[in-house]
């Protein structure tokens, strides 16, 4: 928390006691931080790393990324467009199903072509390879295997639309594929991995060595304090060494952007019915909804959890949703209204995911330096949510 700040937009040296409110903040001395660590995992396993778009999209942050890693995956026809005319490295694409629509555009500017199911494989692969010849096609995998916390979150669950299971795996497609991709991590470290990769291997390893690469996926939380990297290190180089020193990739999203930046936000009001409730100027709901789906409770700068301090509030959005609440909250001050409240390592699958839901503005989004200086990059307003809208 940060006392009685006053908002003055019009200042032209900007701090972090003038930036506008909501603000997402990245910091740049933090991203290169993390950059080091994945830079380091790269040179010791000699795999490549990619940037996972769906976690991480801020795309005036990418002249620092693209010091460090290999290039970007997308997910589909927009985030393939983001990173080819912006990040202009190696571009793997994957959908769990590519329109006719796109597939051309998609093919003519991607590395990587990773489609979902055999039936897409057989349906496009000749198409694309006709408009890219150099494209390298791949399929991805279900490997029946995962730790992952949250059954939303578990793209090996039951029933599955994610990946072909090796029961539906059509060895016909061995003819133009070079890779094969599997994701069955979430926020998890190498142990997880470990098991997965066994369980690909007891599944598919009869056909890695016919093949290129590999895609291990993304939700190795490689930047995190405690991961043991030298485990990760160690599993890539023994995969690689079994299979004829075979490309390995990976595709972390949240460990580019971990703990690199907070979301900035401002008291408007406080109410009280049975407790104190702070309604901030942003929304669990429209600009933190991991929060409600996962869910987890953010970390709030100065804060602990309620009644560890003197001061206790329920932290509210500024929505009509009755379940817009980011958690409770205690503090050593009561909080006055104009208090900045910065809610901690909401950088990942936060701005990629916020919306404009009761009309309310979407976050600014600025960059501190690694002088401290802070850029502002862009504010919104009235003409983004209508610009979505018709």
């Amino acid at each position: 928390m940060v006392k009685n700040r006053v908002i003055i937009t019009s200042m032209k040296t900007i701090t972090e006691t003038n930036i506008p409110s909501p603000c997402w903040l990245l910091d740049e001395k933090a991203l290169r931080k993390n950059l080091k660590i994945l830079k380091q995992i790269k040179d010791e396993s000699g795999a490549k790393i990619l940037l996972a778009l769906k976690g991480f999209a801020l795309w005036k942050s990418f002249d620092i990324i693209r010091e460090t890693l290999d290039g970007c995956c997308a997910s589909g026809l927009n985030e393939a467009k983001l990173a080819h005319e912006e990040f202009q490295k190696e571009l793997h694409t994957y959908s769990p199903a590519f329109k006719e629509s796109e597939i051309d555009t998609i093919a003519s500017i991607s590395h990587h072509l990773v489609f979902n199911s055999p039936d897409q494989f057989h349906r496009f692969y000749k198409r694309v390879k006709e408009i890219n010849p150099d494209i390298s096609l791949g399929l991805r995998v279900n490997p029946e295997y995962s730790q992952a916390p949250k059954e939303i979150y578990n793209p090996c669950g039951l029933y599955s639309r994610l990946g072909t299971t090796l029961e539906n795996f059509d060895p016909s497609i061995l003819q133009a594929c070079d890779g094969l991709h599997f994701h069955a991590l979430c926020e998890q470290d190498c142990d997880a991995l470990e098991g997965v990769l066994e369980n690909f291997e007891a599944k598919f390893g009869g056909l890695i060595k016919k093949l290129k690469w590999v895609n291990f996926g993304g939700g190795h939380h490689i930047t995190r304090a405690g991961y043991d990297r030298e485990k990760l290190i160690a599993l890539i180089k023994d995969f690689k060494k079994r299979y004829n020193n075979i490309e390995v990739y990976l595709e972390p999203g949240e460990a580019v952007a971990w703990q690199c930046g907070d979301l900035h936000t401002t008291v408007l009001d406080i109410v009280h019915n049975g407790i104190d409730i702070a309604i901030i100027d942003s929304s669990a709901e429209a600009h933190m909804p991991d929060t409600i789906i996962m869910p987890y409770r953010a970390d709030v700068e100065g804060a602990d959890e309620a009644n560890k301090k003197q001061y206790t509030y329920r932290l509210a959005g500024n929505t009509c949703l009755a379940g817009d609440i980011m958690g409770d909250y205690s503090f050593d001050e009561k909080l006055q209204i104009g208090d900045t409240i910065i809610f901690k390592d909401q950088m990942h699958y936060t701005m990629v995911k916020a919306t404009t839901f009761n009309g309310i503005n979407l976050p600014a989004i600025a960059i501190k330096r690694e002088d401290g200086s802070i850029e502002v990059l862009k504010t919104f307003g009235y003409e983004e949510f209508k610009g979505r809208l018709s």
